[in-house]
């Protein structure tokens, strides 16, 4: 999982049909095991792009986006947001989620 720009997020909001952005702070416990989650995510879906940014660096999107809170799970289809996952349940719950 690459860490990404605010540009290169939005760069792949227009060009791909679906995308995933992992936001996340790093003092954040349940960050650190979210985090995990999506490693393992990442592998499992080699082919959907999967961004991660810490959103100390990424304010402007916390605000455009109203994220309530870390960490925090954008799933987009066809460039608008579908959705925002907080409660990283389980991998089978965010890969359900994310098809």
């Amino acid at each position: 999982m690459e860490t990404w720009t605010r540009e290169q997020w939005e760069s792949t909001l227009q060009q791909s049909a679906a995308a995933v952005y992992y936001l996340y702070t790093p003092m954040c416990g349940t960050c650190a095991v979210a985090s995990k989650m999506m490693d393992v995510i990442s592998v499992m879906r080699p082919d959907m792009p999967i961004g991660k940014a810490d959103l100390n660096y990424v304010q402007e999107l916390a605000v455009r986006y109203e994220i309530e809170s870390v960490p925090c799970l954008l799933i987009q289809k066809d460039g608008r947001i579908q959705e925002k996952i907080y409660a990283f349940q389980s991998v089978p719950y965010l890969l359900e989620r994310i098809d």
